[in-house]
């Protein structure tokens, strides 16, 4: 019986990420940047402990995301009308995800940059 019960809890949390992804945009962008992130890091060649990173930031947006989803929902549910205290909750919930994502964003380029500089010569070819 447990493991039926839990068999169900796994289920509705599948059940979530559907519905965020059938009915929010900035869901499917965030999981672009889910996919193409750790290829891109297969790709150069970046170490575990990078990899490893990029993986913890990608769930911190996501799961950010999400919970601001959630709460969204449940604002509009109680409160249809425009109230400045939802507009508030729901602009503090957007900034938990923008503040999530700018720290990925930057997590990011400091283990990314150092791969793609090794592409891009530094000394200047002199008569080019």
């Amino acid at each position: 019986m447990r493991f039926v019960r839990r068999a169900y809890n796994f289920w509705y949390a599948l059940k979530g990420l559907e519905i965020a992804w059938r009915e929010e945009f900035n869901f499917k962008v965030h999981v672009v940047f889910a996919v193409a992130a750790p290829l891109l890091g297969w790709y150069l060649g970046i170490s575990k402990t990078e990899f490893l990173i990029v993986i913890l930031l990608i769930g911190l947006v996501m799961t950010a995301e999400i919970f601001n989803t959630a709460l969204e929902e449940l604002c509009d549910k109680f409160q249809p009308e425009h109230d400045p205290h939802i507009a508030k909750i729901k602009d503090l919930a957007a900034a938990a995800v923008l503040v999530s994502s700018i720290a990925a964003l930057i997590v990011g380029l400091a283990i990314y940059l150092p791969y793609f500089s090794a592409w891009i010569p530094l000394e200047v070819v002199d008569g080019v």
